[in-house]
């Protein structure tokens, strides 16, 4: 059995064909599905259904008794502006393919169509409808999600004014920074503020497709090109058209690759693999990096021509442990989303877990903030996030103050020795391992107790001590 695209349950597809059996296989599997389906044989009765009914997705034979399918996509989508046009043909050529995306068409697909490219292209196309800012309330989302991301911090302040500045133009832009510190929403933002906000918004890692499959996911190829290209495939340049790419991990690129980009992005032209067939495209490109491209460009592997070409506006994105005054908001904020997604009445953090939440340094940085959040929001069962909703990290991020003693410290008796020249994180480290110590030597070395002193679970305990070499003296084991 397929799966279902998440978005197909209640979604109204209006199937056009003039094979009976197609309409009949393609109207069970999509109410298999939870869809409705529609069903018409030629073009008129195809504008007639969409004129008595509101459809989200029209999927279109290219070819049907008084016409042709392709010649009339953009007919189609000036009658049902909000609706995605699939084409199904038989006889697929690189030509049709393109005729049919310049329309307006959200993919081709070649029969006999398999169940699951089917299902997989409705999701896109509706997903691809969404971002187009069709349907108001996920633009909404989108400008609150990246609210969340950037922040109060002067320089994320900084970035919005780029971010506003830069989306009107033409201009390529290039983001640095670690993964997870949101260069997918920024880019994204600089889609929607664009003049291209209504046109297509493409997404691609390139550090997540094999080298050897990256040309044909970003250039398509023809049937043939290479063993496994079975039908025509269209690259995420040609989805793009008129609209925006955005390149991830860049820098993860192969010279050949890189010689490539430079091509399409200076003559805005490319072939498909497999084809000498020139196709021409006009698209905004966005690209991101989490290694500095200047660094690899004196190693030798990225190309200096290539970097000088997309540095038009640079975009650094600094970590989230330098923005720190930002993670107890953006904390509160993924709360108050999960909230309302897992529809749950959570009033906020507690203190000390709220501490953790800020003391942590986040190597994963927003995307792993707002999965803590998303976790403890999950399983707790408190009307207030604690630290036992937090995971053992963020709990050993905390710091330790134990009362272990009434009397104050005193200059006789210090809780750790006087500083040497040394990094503060070692610093740190000896005075945690000093209180942990004073705190096993209060309660007997009872772990047990110790930990419920120190407000941690006895687990964080046990990692804490390994952490920092402290074992139980001799003389307490041999007594």
């Amino acid at each position: 059995m397929s799966q279902a695209p998440s978005q197909l349950s209640s979604t109204r597809v209006l199937v056009v064909d003039d094979d009976p059996i197609v309409l009949a296989s393609v109207c069970e599997l999509l109410e298999s599905f939870g869809g409705e389906c529609l069903s018409a044989d030629s073009i008129a009765s195809c504008e007639e259904a969409i004129a008595a009914h509101d459809v989200d997705v029209v999927l279109l034979d290219a070819s049907l008794p008084d016409g042709s399918g392709v010649d009339h996509v953009r007919h189609i989508r000036e009658i049902a502006p909000h609706a995605c046009v699939i084409i199904m043909t038989g006889h697929a050529t690189l030509h049709a393919a393109v005729k049919a995306m310049r329309s307006g068409a959200s993919d081709f697909l070649t029969k006999p169509v398999v169940d699951r490219e089917l299902l997989q292209s409705i999701d896109r196309a509706l997903t691809q409808r969404r971002l187009e800012g069709k349907a108001p309330a996920p633009r909404a989302d989108n400008t609150a999600a990246l609210d969340r991301v950037l922040g109060s911090d002067a320089r994320m302040l900084r970035i919005r004014e780029m971010v506003e500045s830069v989306a009107p133009t033409k201009a390529t832009v290039l983001m640095t920074g670690e993964s997870g510190v949101g260069k997918s929403m920024i880019a994204r933002a600089i889609h929607e503020h664009s003049p291209r906000s209504d046109e297509p918004f493409i997404e691609l890692a390139c550090g997540s497709i094999p080298e050897t499959l990256l040309e044909s996911e970003l250039f398509g190829h023809v049937k043939g090109a290479f063993t496994g290209a079975h039908t025509d495939k269209m690259g995420r340049f040609l989805a793009a058209n008129n609209g925006t790419i955005f390149l991830d991990e860049i820098n993860s690129a192969s010279p050949a690759m890189q010689l490539k980009l430079l091509r399409v992005l200076q003559e805005k032209k490319f072939e498909p693999v497999g084809s000498s067939e020139t196709i021409e495209v006009d698209v905004r490109v966005v690209l991101a990096t989490n290694q500095p491209l200047d660094t690899l460009v004196e190693a030798g592997q990225f190309r200096q021509d290539l970097y000088y070409r997309i540095n038009v506006v640079g975009i650094e994105i600094p970590p989230l442990r330098d923005r720190r005054q930002d993670i107890a908001t953006m904390a509160r904020a993924f709360l108050e989303r999960q909230c309302e997604e897992l529809g749950k009445q959570i009033i906020g953090f507690d203190e000390d877990a709220l501490d953790a939440i800020c003391r942590y340094n986040y190597p994963g940085n927003v995307r792993e903030l707002e999965n803590v959040v998303a976790r403890a929001a999950v399983l707790t069962s408190r009307q207030r996030l604690s630290m036992e909703d937090l995971p053992e990290t963020l709990q050993a991020s905390a710091p330790a103050a134990p009362q272990v003693s009434s009397a104050a410290p005193t200059h006789d008796q210090p809780l750790a020795t006087a500083w040497a020249q040394q990094s503060l994180e070692m610093s740190l480290a000896q005075t945690e391992a000093a209180i942990l110590r004073a705190a096993l030597d209060a309660n007997g070395w009872n772990r047990t107790q110790t930990a419920d002193a120190l407000r941690i679970n006895r687990a964080t305990l046990y990692k804490k001590m390994k952490q920092l070499g402290i074992n139980e003296p001799v003389e307490r084991k041999a007594g």
